[in-house]
C-alpha cells in the first residue's frame, strides 16, 4: 500500500507499529446524552486525511466526514437524534434528519408527503431513521492492504405492506481518501413493491466557500418549481437571508464508459494549508438516472446538496402520475455503487 507518500508491505508496516489502528481503522463509540442518547456511531480513519462515521441506528449513513480534521460536510441543527424520537407524518422528517455527508431517502418514498392507496407517506421515507441489523464492522488484510469495511441491513416493513430489504457494504482502504458504498435492495415480500431512492450528499464549509467550484455532468436541467429560474448551478454563494432553496433535476446524464456520472466541488484555497483540494462524487446510471440538485446557501442551512436518483422528488403519488414509478418485482434486487474520492494537487 501506499502510505505516507512511501510504498510499504504489510509486516515492514505492523513492525513500525502496536496496532493498526495507531494509523488507521474502525473505533465503535455511542452517545450518551440528549436526544443523540444511544445513537451508535462507527468511527472510520484511512490513515490518509479521511475520516468518517457510519451510524448503524440511523440505516448506516454516513454523519461527520473531515479531511484532516476539517469538515466537508454540512451537519443540521437538531443533531445526531435517535430514531425513537422519529415523527413519519408530513414533513416531520426535518424535525430529526441529522445532515451529514449521506442521507439515505426511501426505500419506497422520497419527497414531499402524500397519501398513496391510502397509505399515509411523510417527508422522504423511512430509511435515515430506520436502525440496521446484522451490523458488522471490520479491518483485516488482503495481501498487503488493509481494508475498512463496514455492512449491515436496513428494513422497510409493514404486515399487510412492503417489504424491502437494504443490503448496505462500506469500503475504505488504508492509504487511500474514497469511500466505496455498495447497495443492493431487494423485495422480499410477495408482490411488486414501489422502490423509490434517493442518495441525500449534504456538502458544506469549508469545502463550500465562494471560490468553490463545481462541475455537473452534462445534460438536460429542468426546475422543480418552475417559477424559480435555472441560475448559478456551477457557483456557490456566502450565507444569504432568507434564502429559498432552490431544487433542479439533472437528466441525460454524461457518464464514461463505465457507465459512471461525477460530480466535482473544487476549493482551490481548502485550510489550513491554504491548497486545491477537490471531492468527487460518481455513481452508476444505470440504476440512479436522475441528479436532484438542492441549492441551499441560507444563513444555518448553508448546504449544496448532491442526490443521485431513480426518481423526482415530489412524491410517490407524482412518480406515479408520472408514469415514472419504479416497481420491484417479488424476489427481485436493485443494485447501487457509488463512490466519493478526496483529490489533492
Amino acid at each position: 500500500m501506499k502510505l505516507y507518500g512511501k510504498e510499504w508491505k504489510r509486516r515492514n508496516l505492523e513492525a513500525r507499529v502496536g496496532r493498526i489502528e495507531q494509523i488507521g481503522g474502525l473505533r465503535r463509540v455511542q452517545s450518551t446524552e440528549g436526544p443523540e442518547a444511544g445513537v451508535e456511531e462507527i468511527q472510520v480513519r484511512t490513515g490518509a486525511g479521511l475520516s468518517y462515521s457510519v451510524v448503524p441506528s440511523r440505516g448506516l449513513d454516513i454523519g461527520l466526514a473531515e479531511f484532516g480534521g476539517i469538515p466537508l460536510c454540512w451537519l443540521s441543527a437538531n443533531g445526531g437524534v435517535h430514531p425513537a424520537f422519529y415523527d413519519d407524518r408530513g414533513l416531520a422528517w426535518l424535525r430529526t434528519a441529522a445532515g451529514g455527508l449521506l442521507m439515505t431517502c426511501g426505500l419506497t418514498q422520497v419527497g414531499s408527503p402524500g397519501v398513496d392507496g391510502g397509505e399515509e407517506l411523510g417527508l422522504h421515507g423511512r430509511a435515515h431513521h430506520t436502525p440496521a441489523r446484522q451490523v458488522c464492522a471490520e479491518g483485516y488484510w488482503e495481501k498487503d492492504e488493509y481494508l475498512i469495511v463496514v455492512r449491515g441491513t436496513v428494513e422497510e416493513t409493514s404486515i399487510f405492506g412492503w417489504n424491502l430489504r437494504l443490503t448496505r457494504k462500506i469500503t475504505s482502504r488504508l492509504g487511500t481518501n474514497e469511500i466505496i458504498i455498495q447497495d443492493i435492495v431487494e423485495n422480499a415480500g410477495f408482490e411488486p413493491a414501489p422502490h423509490m431512492m434517493l442518495y441525500h450528499f449534504n456538502f458544506g464549509f469549508p469545502l463550500l466557500d465562494a471560490e468553490t467550484e463545481i462541475r455537473l455532468p452534462s445534460g438536460r436541467v429542468t426546475s422543480r418549481d418552475p417559477e424559480l429560474p435555472i441560475e448559478g448551478l456551477e457557483n456557490w454563494q456566502s450565507p444569504q437571508p432568507s434564502y429559498r432553496e432552490r431544487v433542479y433535476y439533472h437528466e441525460n446524464l454524461s457518464t464514461t464508459a463505465d457507465g459512471m456520472a461525477t460530480v466535482t466541488l473544487r476549493n482551490p484555497h481548502f485550510p489550513p494549508a491554504d491548497k486545491p483540494l477537490a471531492f468527487r462524487l460518481a455513481w452508476k446510471t444505470h440504476t440512479l438516472p436522475v441528479l436532484v440538485q438542492w441549492k441551499m446557501p441560507g444563513e444555518g442551512t448553508h448546504v449544496f446538496g448532491i442526490e443521485p436518483a431513480n426518481c423526482h422528488v415530489e412524491g410517490r403519488v407524482a412518480e406515479r402520475e408520472r408514469g415514472t414509478l419504479v416497481m420491484l418485482p417479488p424476489g427481485q434486487t436493485m443494485e447501487y455503487l457509488l463512490t466519493l474520492t478526496i483529490l489533492e494537487e
